[in-house]
């Protein structure tokens, strides 16, 4: 767990938990969530994504992310992370309400992950994000960075930041965290902080935080 400590030493105000993050990330085993937690600090928002290979997801998939969403909330994460599509690239809302209703049952706050940026229409999927009752979405304004997202992300927020939190995500380092809130409005940022070679030195962490203040 040397990554929550970093992250709360840092000032990080939560972390999202997951696994083999060179897969972009898969929901972590009940003990690692138990790890987390038991750090009392900061937030634990657990990722609830059972496989690799994109976003589109069978009935069977659904019922492992329900059964997840259950067991965060019984090991005292304080929130989860999801995101699914169509196959026609909309924003699988039949599927992923259910998922929204569970978690906001078992107080759990609720991020719509990157999947959000491969939609086809970002404006109609925030929306349907939005009425499914999400706190926030994570993007990169559909782009390869957030630095390169500025624009969408900077539309988004202006047109829809008083109803959901846009957070910019993506290529976020401490060179462009500043300027990438200042351009967008957002309030929030998110980062993986990979680029200081050793996660678990909170010194890249406590510089961004610095930066942003």
């Amino acid at each position: 767990m040397a990554s929550v400590r970093a992250a709360r030493e840092a000032g990080a105000y939560r972390v999202e938990l997951c696994r083999d993050l060179p897969l972009d990330g898969l929901t972590p085993d009940e003990v690692a969530i138990s790890e987390a937690v038991a750090e009392g600090g900061p937030r634990v928002n657990v990722l609830i994504r059972p496989v690799d290979g994109g976003f589109v997801y069978d009935s069977s998939m659904f019922g492992i992310m329900l059964r997840q969403i259950s067991s965060a909330a019984s090991l005292g994460a304080s929130g989860v992370v999801i995101g699914a599509l169509t196959p026609e690239g909309d924003i699988d809302t039949h599927s992923c309400a259910p998922l929204v209703e569970l978690a906001n049952a078992s107080g759990l706050t609720v991020t719509f992950h990157r999947a959000f940026d491969r939609c086809a229409d970002p404006r109609q999927g925030l929306r349907d994000i939005i009425a499914m009752g999400c706190d926030r979405v994570l993007t990169s304004g559909q782009a390869p960075t957030a630095l390169d997202g500025i624009p969408l992300l900077r539309a988004l927020n202006e047109e829809y930041g008083d109803r959901i939190i846009i957070m910019p995500g993506g290529g976020v380092n401490l060179s462009n965290a500043r300027t990438i809130l200042d351009e967008t409005g957002c309030r929030e940022i998110h980062g993986s902080c990979r680029s200081a070679g050793d996660i678990s030195d909170p010194s890249l962490i406590r510089a961004i935080m610095q930066s942003i203040e």
